[in-house]
């Protein structure tokens, strides 16, 4: 099996204290998992004002591989943490997952896909794993335009605080639309560790919609709390 850890990282040095930290933890993951590491550092997609559009070049990037996994360079990832393809819900390679989810109809415009779908998936996208039967999960945009897409989008009351602009959340976006549009089945880790033995766990740390120097205080606090540093 041909697995890739994905992560973006186009400002490293803005984001060295960061990535640190992280880094060490995301690699031992990979070694674990029996997975290759790599960065994207370019952009691909400038007509679109978010960078982290950028995590969909896997959509290119991935066609040849068994498993695409993205996981944002600002998560920490425990030494525990499974190899989630290894989960029994993801072992016949049709089911896309992440960490967890949102309700879609909070924050975007519904349409044709959505409706049908029925599911009500919002993709929180920090933490992104598919087979290669599920690849559309990082599909590009098509069906809109940039400016189109953005209008779809109603950042919630505490990312509008954090000044959250729609553009800011466009990833989050396309990757629901994705799921829905193609009827992609969809689980995520969070139900998927309750099933496999792991309530409870805590293996996975993200914190958003804050300034580096909170995060960077959160994500040291959140090491220090699992004995890791």
């Amino acid at each position: 099996m041909k697995k890739i850890i994905y992560t973006l990282n186009l400002n490293p040095a803005d984001y060295r204290q960061i990535t640190d930290l992280t880094y060490p933890f995301i690699k031992a993951w990979a070694e674990k998992i029996g997975a290759e590491f790599i960065e994207i550092k370019d952009r691909k997609f400038p007509q679109w004002k978010s960078p982290t559009y950028e995590k969909l070049q896997i959509f290119e990037l991935g066609k040849d591989n068994d498993w695409n996994i993205f996981i944002d360079a600002d998560a920490l990832v425990h030494p525990d943490m499974p190899d989630i393809t290894r989960l029994k819900e993801m072992q016949d390679m049709k089911t896309c997952a992440h960490n967890g989810c949102d309700a879609a109809f909070l924050r975007w415009r519904t349409n044709r896909h959505f409706e049908r779908d029925g599911r009500n998936i919002g993709s929180c996208t920090w933490f992104c794993v598919a087979p290669k039967l599920c690849l559309e999960l990082y599909a590009p945009m098509t069906d809109m335009t940039p400016e189109e897409t953005y209008r779809q989008i109603f950042p919630l009351v505490g990312e509008q605080k954090a000044g959250y602009e729609p553009w800011r959340l466009v990833e989050d976006y396309v990757m629901s639309y994705n799921i829905a549009k193609y009827g992609l089945r969809f689980k995520t880790f969070k139900d998927m560790a309750i099933d496999n033995n792991l309530k409870d766990s805590d293996l996975l740390r993200h914190f958003y919609a804050m300034p580096v120097e909170e995060k960077i205080i959160r994500l040291t606090d959140a090491a220090k709390q699992w004995s890791l540093i």
